[in-house]
């Protein structure tokens, strides 16, 4: 089945097996860790998810529709499929998540003045591209 209407974006490689299973190999990789990012503050939930997604939609619909209808991980990846944005919580924590991860890294594991300098300013820039990213319900201060 080509992708529909409502969902140009995806579509399942109907005969060409070994890619659909590279596919779903991936989209099963990117879900663990996704998973796992519940668990452990370096690892980024919302992103690989919406990899999951990407590639169960060329793999496996009964697998993508799952995704999109269960209750932690549907939300995400439905408000980036629709609106291109993600849930202000989500990026607030992922803001301070990745804070905290870059500060610890280049204060105590990072060696030499130059590659703290490069890991800071790949933080720096890393935030600034994801507080970019809009979200549909943040509060607006503006009043």
């Amino acid at each position: 089945m080509r992708g529909s209407p409502s969902r140009p974006d995806t579509h399942l490689h109907r005969h060409v097996l070994p890619v659909r299973l590279v596919f779903a190999a991936l989209g099963t990789l990117f879900l663990g860790l996704g998973v796992a990012g519940l668990f452990l503050p370096v690892l980024p939930t919302t992103p690989f998810l919406l990899l999951a997604a990407a590639c169960y939609a060329r793999s496996s619909r009964r697998i993508f529709d799952w995704l999109l209808s269960h209750a932690h991980f549907g939300p995400l990846i439905r408000e980036w499929r629709e609106h291109r944005a993600i849930p202000y919580r989500a990026k607030r924590i992922a803001l301070i998540l990745i804070a905290l991860s870059f500060a610890i890294s280049v204060g105590f594991f990072i060696p030499g003045w130059l590659a703290k300098l490069g890991m800071a300013m790949g933080g720096l820039a890393l935030m600034a591209w994801i507080a970019r990213i809009p979200s549909r319900d943040a509060p607006n201060d503006r009043e």
